[in-house]
């Protein structure tokens, strides 16, 4: 019997985090050849490419590594998927950098702000663009709808006034997330805003103390960290096609951070 069509995912800066965590669900689904995308550390995409392939297990889609920095590289990553796949499913902007120093809004500098301005937002602005004409192009697969998936934050509207330049990129992320969602309706194409709440990742790591303060006092309802395996379900869950009337929607994976209560 022959196999099914595997669909293709294309996940940034999945070399580790919530990235890392989104390729291994979808490799393991069985469904998806997965392309892992890095800007800097290979021996970090290695290991995220052992453990994709460990999820796939025998008879298990294909799992590329793909080295690419989405503030410019855009064009040739999607040329690589092209070239590779000669088709586009679902798209994971997921690659983001926080500000290199945590700095008081009245002392943050210029270069900070182009930095994140580049990677966060700029780039997978543009290479949404490129891959929704590959997208367009690709042959639909029975059970797989095509999707574009942002992962945003928590930031896109939880004030932080020592990394307003982080907080700027989230919040673009938000608006970017619904011009696409109108403009790709008519194609099929669903788009999707992730906020991750505070997440247990490299990312994270340098303000533990902090979040574990937060926590203590009762940061969100369900008062734990998240991990990466609550996004990547959630992105799963729109791979699979589970919200087939649905666009332009965010999902809150954040323990609950976002409801008020008095």
């Amino acid at each position: 019997m022959k196999s099914p069509v595997k669909a293709v995912a294309l996940i940034t800066g999945s070399s580790r985090g919530i990235g890392r965590g989104v390729a291994v669900e979808l490799a393991g689904s069985g469904r998806f050849d997965v392309v892992i995308n890095y800007a800097g550390n290979e021996v970090a995409a290695r290991e995220a490419k052992e453990l994709a392939l460990e999820a796939a297990g025998e008879g298990g889609g294909r799992v590329e590594l793909l080295q690419g920095d989405v503030s410019k590289d855009r064009a040739r990553m999607i040329a690589f998927v092209s070239e590779k796949f000669g088709r586009l499913d679902l798209l994971i902007n997921n690659a983001g950098v926080a500000p290199a120093v945590r700095a008081d809004l009245l002392e943050a500098t210029e270069e900070s702000f182009d930095r994140l301005i580049a990677i966060n937002l700029k780039g997978p602005y543009f290479l949404s663009q490129l891959a929704a004409k590959l997208m367009i192009n690709s042959p639909a697969i029975e059970g797989i709808p095509k999707a574009i998936v942002n992962i945003s934050s928590i930031s896109a509207y939880a004030v932080s006034v020592n990394r307003g330049d982080y907080c700027i990129t989230k919040a673009g992320i938000a608006m970017m997330t619904k011009l696409y969602a109108v403009r790709l309706a008519e194609f099929g194409i669903g788009v999707f805003e992730i906020r991750p709440g505070v997440i247990e990742t490299d990312m994270t790591g340098p303000v533990k103390e902090k979040y574990d303060a937060l926590f203590e006092s009762g940061l969100a309802p369900i008062n734990r960290w998240g991990q990466t395996a609550d996004v990547a379900k959630c992105v799963s869950a729109i791979a699979f096609g589970h919200f087939p009337y649905s666009t332009g929607q965010v999902f809150q994976v954040d323990g609950g951070f976002h409801l008020r209560s008095i």
